[in-house]
C-alpha cells in the first residue's frame, strides 16, 4: 500500500506531465496484447479478449482526455497496465 501512496504523490504532483506521457505504455502494451489475442485466432472468446483489453485502455485515455481527477485517472492506468499484461501473459503461454 506504501508503494501505491508514493508512486499516486509522485503522479498527482505533475498530474498532466505523468498523465500525457503514461498515455504512450499503456497504448503499447494495449496493442501487445491485442496483437496476441488476435494472433490465437478469431473466435468469439478471442473478441471477448480483445474487448476487454481495449476497453481498459480506452477507459485510461478518456479519463485522461477529459481530464477528471487525478486518483481515478492514475487507478485507471494502473487497471489498463495491469490488464494489458495479464492478456499478454495469458497469450503467450
Amino acid at each position: 500500500m506504501k508503494l501505491y501512496q508514493n508512486l499516486f504523490r509522485d503522479f498527482n504532483e505533475m498530474f498532466i506531465g505523468h498523465a500525457a506521457l503514461a498515455i504512450v505504455p499503456s497504448s503499447c502494451l494495449g496493442s501487445i496484447a491485442a496483437m496476441l489475442i488476435l494472433m490465437q485466432g478469431h473466435t468469439f472468446g478471442n473478441m471477448f479478449e480483445l474487448f476487454i483489453v481495449v476497453t481498459a485502455c480506452m477507459i485510461f485515455n478518456a479519463a485522461v482526455l477529459a481530464q477528471l481527477k487525478p486518483k481515478f485517472v492514475f487507478n485507471s492506468l494502473l487497471l489498463s497496465i495491469v490488464v494489458s499484461i495479464v492478456f499478454i501473459l495469458i497469450n503467450l503461454l
